[in-house]
């Protein structure tokens, strides 16, 4: 029987965690980095089994690489805070480590966004390569929406992951300030420059691709409010970028 490992990487999932980890359950070992939850997340973690590391914040992909590093079996899954494995992907996952016949395989996400699941808007199937054999596998150091550089082969599954990505108006607020944030400190890092046209124009663009070109108006008014927050995520990262650049050029 081939044996699996888990990975997730949490700062203050008290709300998220328990029901994560209740999904993967069945696996034979659960790795948790805490990047130092004032809540109760380290607690529930090791009440359900968990083994908990903590360590500082590095950003997504070196944080996610720190994981894999206390990993001891063959297969890994890297799964977020707010998603969850349902039965039926849970038997693919195990179908798929059995048959041995990829080193990786990608997995569909159902997202959430304030109650609703999302079939368009470039949302789903929305493939993220989650599984992979630990020898054949590591994570990009972006500091976000960082991504398995496999070495070999991968497949795709198709019960999907299921994702409660934005529960509430807050969350979205807190994650559009999150993302645009990161975002420019990673562009910056990578030499990327800004400006000042590029913000509106480039929010504009983001609204369109979403809203017509992604179909996010066959999402409704949840579609209107994804393609909204996309163009305002767009529009804050390009301003940080050239507040960034800026303040690079005037020392």
């Amino acid at each position: 029987m081939a044996k699996l490992s888990i990975i997730i990487i949490t700062k203050n999932e008290a709300t998220n965690i328990r029901a994560c980890i209740e999904s993967v359950a069945w696996a034979d070992e659960i790795i948790v980095v805490d990047s130092g939850s004032s809540d109760a997340t380290a607690e529930i973690c090791r009440e359900l089994g968990a083994q908990v590391y903590v360590h500082d914040w590095p950003g997504f992909g070196k944080q996610k690489n720190r994981a894999l590093s206390y990993v001891t079996h063959e297969w890994v899954f890297s799964i977020d805070a707010d998603e969850r494995v349902t039965p039926d992907l849970q038997s693919q996952l195990i179908k798929a480590m059995e048959d041995d016949s990829e080193d990786g395989f990608y997995v569909p996400r159902l997202s959430q966004f304030c109650g609703r699941f999302i079939r368009h808007s470039g949302w789903y199937p929305d493939y993220v390569l989650r599984l992979f054999k630990r020898v054949k596998g590591r994570f990009s150091d972006d500091m976000v929406h960082e991504r398995v550089i496999l070495e070999g082969n991968a497949g795709r599954l198709s019960s999907p992951l299921l994702h409660y990505s934005y529960l509430s108006e807050a969350d979205v607020q807190r994650k559009t300030e999150q993302y645009a944030r990161a975002g420019a400190m990673q562009m910056f890092k990578n030499g990327k420059a800004a400006s000042l046209a590029d913000a509106p124009l480039r929010a504009g663009w983001a609204f369109i691709r979403t809203y017509c070109l992604r179909l996010g108006l066959l999402d409704g008014i949840a579609g209107f409010n994804i393609a909204k927050m996309n163009a305002k995520t767009t529009y804050l990262k390009y301003k940080q970028l050239k507040a960034l650049c800026s303040a690079t050029s005037a020392h």
